[in-house]
C-alpha cells in the first residue's frame, strides 16, 4: 500500500475519536507505525494530508466531469464519496484552519469550472462571469459543508440536483452542457 494511503487511513481512524484540529502529526505517525521524517517527506502538515486525500476523491469524481461524465454524474459521485467516508469528511469540514478542506474544495471547483468556461470562450473569463462563478462556488461549498456537518441526510443525487438548479443562468449556459 502507498505510504500516503497508510497516513490517510491513520488520520481517518483518529478522526473517529477526536476532531481534526486536535490531532497531531505525532498521533498520525504513531498510529501508522511510520516516522515523522516519512510523514514530512510526503506532506507539509496534517491539513496537507487531508487535502491530498480529498484530491484523490476529486480525481475519481468531480474532475471526470466533462471528460466522461455529466455535471450531475460527477457531483453525485463526489457526494457519494463524501458519504462513504462520512466521519472523515464531517470532521474535515469542521476544521477552521486556513488550509482546511473547505478552502481547498473551493479552490479546486473554482479552478475547474473556470477552466471549462475559458475553454468554451477560448479567452480569459470575463469579470462578470468570474464574479458569478466565485459566488456560486462559495455558495456550493457552504452548502456542502452544511450537508456534511449536519449528518449528510440528503441523498447525493438530491444534493447534485440542487447544486445544478442553483447555477445562475449565465453560468448554466457554460456548465450544464459540457460537451
Amino acid at each position: 500500500m502507498d505510504t500516503r494511503y497508510i497516513f490517510a487511513e491513520s488520520i481517518k481512524d483518529l478522526m473517529n475519536h477526536q476532531a481534526l484540529d486536535k490531532i497531531t502529526v505525532k498521533d498520525i505517525v504513531k498510529r501508522s507505525g511510520m516516522t515523522r521524517q516519512t510523514f514530512y517527506r510526503h506532506f507539509k502538515d496534517k491539513y496537507d494530508l487531508v487535502n491530498w486525500y480529498f484530491e484523490r476523491l476529486a480525481d475519481k469524481s468531480f474532475l471526470q466531469i466533462g471528460a466522461s461524465e455529466t455535471l450531475y454524474e460527477g457531483l453525485t459521485k463526489k457526494f457519494s464519496f463524501l458519504l462513504h467516508d462520512q466521519v472523515f469528511f464531517t470532521e474535515a469540514f469542521k476544521s477552521k484552519d486556513y488550509n482546511n478542506v473547505e478552502n481547498y474544495d473551493y479552490k479546486c471547483i473554482y479552478e475547474f469550472y473556470k477552466g471549462i468556461i475559458e475553454k468554451k470562450l477560448q479567452s480569459p473569463i470575463p469579470q462578470d462571469i468570474d464574479f458569478l462563478l466565485q459566488m456560486y462556488c462559495h455558495g456550493s461549498i457552504t452548502m456542502t459543508v452544511e450537508w456534511a456537518v449536519s449528518g449528510m441526510t440528503t441523498s447525493p443525487e438530491v444534493m447534485a440536483k440542487q447544486l445544478i438548479e442553483a447555477l445562475p443562468p449565465k453560468l448554466a449556459y457554460y456548465l450544464k452542457d459540457l460537451n
